[in-house]
């Protein structure tokens, strides 16, 4: 029957959950491979990391030759903490953000960063903190695109970026600030489709005619999607890196030398290797309408809450036994909100799926969860982190424990005038 499992990543789901316990983040490090492999054509693959920052994750990137972008200082630190370095061409670490704070400042003039600016002020802040920093600006071309309203990161209501008809003002605040701007950067949104991705390479293309000779390298950013709908088409590689390439080649011909082509991808290495695993808490009725309730809520996994987002949802028994009998239902977990709700769309649109028959103790699998799953969860309602699992080789292994309460208090202190 559709939406039954029985194993994630050639392993029995009772074992992982007797193993791991339950919800946990399940990886399978062969899926992250493959993704890594499909994008070979370009020059550089630049993991954004933002969208699953373990460190286990990382080491793996960088075994298979993928440098990084972090967007934080903290992001800075994890690279570092697996071996990547600034400096160098392509640099293992880049830097990119819409401002800077402390910290990161510090890390980037200590390790020779390269940066991503998103705003103009950032170069004069650079060149004060960090002469002879190498530069990339990140343009706002006027227009974006995304899978929903929140992850559209172009047009004049977004807060990325440079906007595009600052961009000869920006060289010369670089000029006056010593830096060396030598690269272009164009990201505007998850999920763009072809059409969209053309009218990209375009703007692309005109922004470098106007940067001119000190241009050495171009960015198509990130968002390239995947099917989270099982009968969603999977992207054309070849066709996306084909527009990009040939406005590369263009740009090589205005400029007069080579320039780098990287690709920056986060969901598209990471999401389809993950799985949530959870569990079937209480199955009840309200009004006409069944619920599967799981021991994972939006603290856990935040996209359905947050973006709408849909995942498949599959079912595995925790006895062995034969499933069948399909039904609407809707999947919830167990925070106190109503939002908490796994089966939605986009505005909070509660909906039903059509899922075998559980029982209390059987497991649900969120599929496609790597990406935006445990690097955005949280403690919400003082619940402890999920732990995430890698398997490799036929064998599973923990990449994060399950945090402790003792952990997640930690920093907090009672004032000595209510001990």
């Amino acid at each position: 029957m559709k939406n039954l499992v029985t194993h994630i990543g050639g392993m029995p789901v009772p074992q992982l959950a007797k193993n791991f316990g339950t919800p946990a983040f399940i990886y399978e490090r062969d899926v992250i491979e493959k993704r890594i492999a499909e994008l070979k054509a370009f020059e550089v693959i630049r993991f954004a990391q933002k969208a699953c920052s373990n460190i286990a994750i990382l080491a793996l990137m960088r075994k298979n030759g993928v440098v990084v972008d972090a967007v934080s200082a903290g992001e800075i630190y994890r690279a570092l903490k697996v071996g990547y370095t600034g400096g160098g061409h392509p640099s293992g670490i880049v830097f990119t953000a819409d401002l800077f704070d402390e910290d990161a400042l510090q890390l980037i003039r200590e390790h020779k960063i390269p940066v991503n600016v998103g705003s103009p002020d950032m170069i004069t802040q650079l060149g004060k903190a960090y002469p002879g920093a190498e530069v990339t600006l990140r343009i706002n071309p006027g227009f974006g695109h995304g899978h929903s309203r929140k992850v559209n990161t172009g047009g004049s209501y977004s807060k990325h970026g440079i906007w595009h008809t600052d961009l000869e003002e920006c060289l010369r605040l670089g000029n006056e600030a010593g830096v060396k701007i030598q690269g272009l950067h164009m990201h505007i949104g998850s999920g763009s489709d072809y059409h969209h991705l053309s009218t990209v390479c375009d703007a692309m293309v005109k922004a470098a005619k106007r940067m001119g000779a000190p241009l050495k390298v171009i960015s198509a950013g990130g968002g390239l999607p995947i099917p989270y709908h099982k009968e969603q088409a999977r992207i054309d590689i070849a066709a996306y890196y084909g527009l990009w390439d040939k406005a590369r080649k263009s740009i090589e011909r205005e400029v007069g030398h080579p320039v780098s082509l990287e690709v920056e991808p986060g969901r598209y290495l990471v999401a389809e290797s993950c799985s949530l695993l959870t569990q079937v808490r209480s199955v009840k009725s309200s009004g006409g309408n069944k619920f599967y309730l799981v021991d994972a809520g939006f603290d856990t996994l935040i996209r359905p809450a947050m973006y709408g987002s849909y995942h498949e949802i599959s079912i595995a028994a925790h006895d062995g036994r034969t499933i069948g009998n399909a039904v609407d239902t809707i999947v919830a977990g167990p925070l106190c909100e109503s939002g908490d709700v796994f089966t939605q769309e986009e505005g909070g649109v509660v909906t039903t799926r059509k899922l075998p028959e559980a029982v209390v103790g059987d497991y649900l699998i969120l599929h496609d969860a790597g990406a935006y799953g445990a690097a955005m969860s949280s403690n919400y309602n003082t619940r402890k982190l999920a732990p995430e699992v890698m398997i490799q080789n036929g064998a599973a292994e923990i990449i994060r424990e399950r945090q402790t309460f003792e952990a997640i208090l930690q920093f907090e202190r009672i004032p000595k005038t209510l001990a």
